[in-house]
């Protein structure tokens, strides 16, 4: 596969200039690792065992399943959780505190489906 922006402009399709497009790539990049500096480890193994764990789980996933599961305290993993739901781009909990939705997969009702390499099934977030 070649390194080719092309945009296209009525009828035409104009090539656009590498420099312009990975300059924005890289851009992208530093805004993204510099958003996740908060997570600690304890907050990815978090994030990785809800976003993996739900489709299998098939209901929202209350903070004991995760503590218990991952041997953290319930209040650590309640900590975790309003850290992620802060960014408002890891997860979010129903009024119970319950993890409903962890991107890219809710266990509410949508129109999207998203199907796993492992077969699983999740409504899309």
């Amino acid at each position: 596969m070649s390194n080719k922006l092309m945009a296209g402009f009525w009828k035409f399709m104009i090539g656009v200039p590498p420099v312009l497009w990975e300059t924005q790539i890289e851009k992208g990049r530093r805004k993204i690792q510099k958003s996740l500096r908060f997570m600690t480890p304890d907050h990815r193994r978090v994030h990785h065992f809800v976003v993996k764990g739900l489709p299998r789980y098939g209901q929202p996933m209350p903070p004991e399943h995760i503590a218990d599961a991952l041997g953290l305290s319930r209040e650590q993993v309640t900590r975790i959780l309003g850290d992620l739901e802060r960014q408002m781009t890891f997860l979010f909990r129903n009024p119970d505190g319950a993890v409903t939705w962890a991107y890219p997969g809710t266990v509410e009702p949508t129109p999207h489906r998203v199907t796993f390499s492992s077969g699983e099934r999740i409504h899309g977030a």
